[in-house]
């Protein structure tokens, strides 16, 4: 598949930062990631916005990054774990670039992502469970399946290998 630009998503500790920032790397573009955008706009953590604002605020807030996002090329986007859920946020993703999901085991999601409440969504394990089944029918829709299980460069070329880079 031919893009000039590519989005990374999947669950939280999918590994969508590091892989975007090596792909970027490799390829010369620029990466960008969806919830450091979101930080730096709001002044805050993630964490400190669902805490103040509510997840519905945060996601308007990330709707609003993405849109300024869409018009650049040359360009790999690290998305927020529940970015591509929204069908809005996917359908103009999946318009305007290459969609990667980056799919990890939930142990290993568990394994990487600390319940200290740096990620508001994970400090629930029982609900974070939840939140991973509900999530995989939204990023099952991506253009490609890439195994996150995997070390960061075998990512990166699997990826490559995909856009024809």
């Amino acid at each position: 598949m031919k893009a000039d630009k590519l989005y990374l998503v999947g669950f939280m500790g999918a590994g969508k930062t590091s892989v975007a920032r090596a792909l970027g790397r490799r390829m010369g573009w620029r990466f960008e990631d969806i919830d450091h955008r979101i930080e730096a706009r709001e002044g805050l953590r993630v964490a400190e916005i669902f805490a103040r604002h509510g997840e519905p605020y945060f996601r308007s807030v990330e709707r609003s990054v993405l849109e300024d996002l869409l018009p650049q090329r040359h360009i790999i986007v690290a998305t927020g774990g529940g970015t591509f859920v929204d069908p809005e946020n996917r359908a103009a993703m999946l318009a305007d670039g290459a969609v990667a999901w980056l799919d990890v085991p939930l142990e290993r999601v568990i394994e990487r992502v600390p319940a200290d409440g740096r990620r508001p969504l994970a400090s629930d394990r029982t609900q974070m469970e939840q939140l991973y089944a509900r999530r995989g029918a939204a990023y099952s829709q991506a253009h490609i399946r890439v195994d996150a299980s995997r070390p960061v460069a075998e990512i990166v070329e699997r990826i490559l290998e995909w856009i024809g880079f």
